[in-house]
């Protein structure tokens, strides 16, 4: 795996955002992306073994387009300048918590995981568990490894609570949230070690309890 040579095909792209440059630097292109599938699927073959929700889960299936929506966006970069995967059951169009890989040169990648604008009901659904089992989500997020990689649960939070909770209710900060997720930062040089693939294997066995959490809720 040679996630150096994706950072290096990142760092130019970030320079050259634009079809023409894209166009005349398709082989550099074209390896940055099987080695991004490499890493990919090397990921979702040692975690489909402890979480069997990925079962049968392809690269292609996880995998985020480089090309971006222009659409309604005042920037016109037709590209993204990282390349990134979801694994949940479902792939990347999931409505489950799963597990997130961004590389980004610069000191911009990260791992990450949970649950990121979740619909309505699924988020009613969280805000119910919590209110009847916050026991269970603080003893995973409390947990020593967990505190060591990840911190505290993040994302955006309302401003008051939630209807139909009070303001003193004992769990209102996680309450508050409307996203619930965990992020772990990289520099360029943690994510191109030799022993990345198998420190972000560890990280996402770690986050798996939340997402159990998460997923269990919803169901």
């Amino acid at each position: 795996m040679n996630i150096a040579l994706i950072l290096d095909f990142l760092k130019e792209l970030q320079q050259n955002n634009e079809k023409a440059w894209m166009d005349n630097h398709r082989k550099f292109y074209e390896s940055a992306k099987a080695e991004f599938k490499t890493v990919v699927a090397f990921l979702l073959e040692e975690m489909a073994t402890a979480d069997e929700t990925l079962l049968g889960l392809q690269p292609k299936d996880c995998i985020f387009r480089l090309n971006r929506d222009i659409r309604f966006s005042n920037d016109k970069s037709p590209y993204k300048n990282n390349f990134g995967a979801y694994f949940s059951e479902g792939g990347k169009k999931g409505e489950q918590a799963g597990y997130y890989l961004h590389l980004q040169p610069f000191g911009e990648s990260f791992l990450g995981g949970g649950m990121y604008m979740p619909s309505p009901e699924s988020l009613y659904k969280v805000r119910q568990e919590i209110d009847y089992n916050a026991s269970e989500l603080k003893k995973i997020v409390d947990l020593p490894d967990f505190r060591k990689y990840f911190g505290e649960i993040q994302g955006d939070k309302l401003k008051r609570p939630p209807k139909g909770y009070a303001t003193d209710h004992p769990n209102i900060e996680l309450l508050k949230l409307k996203d619930f997720l965990v992020i772990h930062r990289l520099t360029d040089a943690e994510v191109t070690s030799q022993d990345f693939p198998q420190q972000a294997i560890k990280m996402f066995k770690t986050m798996m309890p939340f997402n159990y959490f998460l997923n269990v809720a919803i169901s």
